[in-house]
Parts: C-alpha cells; sequence; structure tokens
C-alpha cells in the first residue's frame, strides 16, 4: 500500500464582524479548501503556506493549534492522508492557480459547508469554524 501525504488550511478572514470563509472550485469540477501534496522535506506547515500561496496567491498566518487529519483512499492501492490546519487571510488579491483552480471565493461561514462536495471536507470546516469563533470569544 502506497502512503501520500497532503497538508492545507481553512483559510478564513472577518470583515464587518461575519466570519468568512475560503472555498476553491478545482479544475476536476469539484468544491474544496486549499490543499496539496508535501514535496521534497517540506515540514506540514511549509506545505500548507505553499499551497495556500500557489493556489489562490494570498498571505495567511497558519494556526497549528488546530490540526485534523484526514486518510482516504483516492485510487486502488494508495492510502492518502490529509492535515488540516486553520489559517487567517493577512494580505493579497485572489489569483487562481489556473491550472488546478477555476475560482476561489470567500463565503460567509455559515454556508461554507453547503458548498464543499466531499463530507470530509465539511467535517474539517465545521470544526474549524466552530474552533475559530471560540477562540474569538476568549
Amino acid at each position: 500500500m502506497k502512503k501520500e501525504k497532503s497538508c492545507g488550511a481553512v483559510v478564513y478572514k472577518y470583515e464587518n464582524n461575519q466570519l468568512y470563509i475560503l472555498i476553491l472550485k478545482m479544475k476536476l469540477g469539484h468544491f474544496s479548501i486549499p490543499k496539496g501534496h508535501v514535496e521534497n522535506n517540506e515540514t506540514e506547515l511549509e506545505t500548507t503556506l505553499r499551497e495556500i500561496k500557489e493556489e489562490t496567491n494570498l498571505d495567511v498566518i497558519v494556526d497549528t493549534n488546530f490540526r485534523e487529519k484526514i486518510t482516504y483512499s483516492p485510487y486502488e492501492g494508495i492510502t492518502k492522508d490529509v492535515i488540516f490546519f486553520v489559517a487567517s487571510y493577512q494580505s493579497g488579491l485572489i489569483k487562481e492557480q489556473k491550472s488546478e483552480v477555476e475560482n476561489a471565493f470567500w463565503v460567509l461561514a455559515k454556508d461554507a459547508c453547503s458548498y464543499l462536495t466531499h463530507q470530509s471536507d465539511r467535517d474539517v470546516v465545521h470544526s474549524a469554524i466552530q474552533y475559530i469563533t471560540k477562540r474569538k470569544e476568549a
């Protein structure tokens, strides 16, 4: 069984005291959040920052205190772990990585899960929203 690993994050921002989540519509047709394969000897944090920058052009601060792992089999004989963090938007204008991302856009947190194609992504985003809002209230 071959193992693969990807890392990414639930990217968020507050605007007018409303929480927004970044959603990606991928070229393959599904809706997701930023993530991608670990390259060479990258750390999980390095992979996450690189993938967000490559896919969206945004600068973020990653919070590694939130860390969720999902595992699935994308193809027969392959097991893939995906590590997710939360990341707060800092700066930059969205510029999609045209080879992979058709569109990237902000949605209100309460609507974010309804856009996502895969249940595992919905579960991660739901947990991340709970984490983000608890931290804001603290």
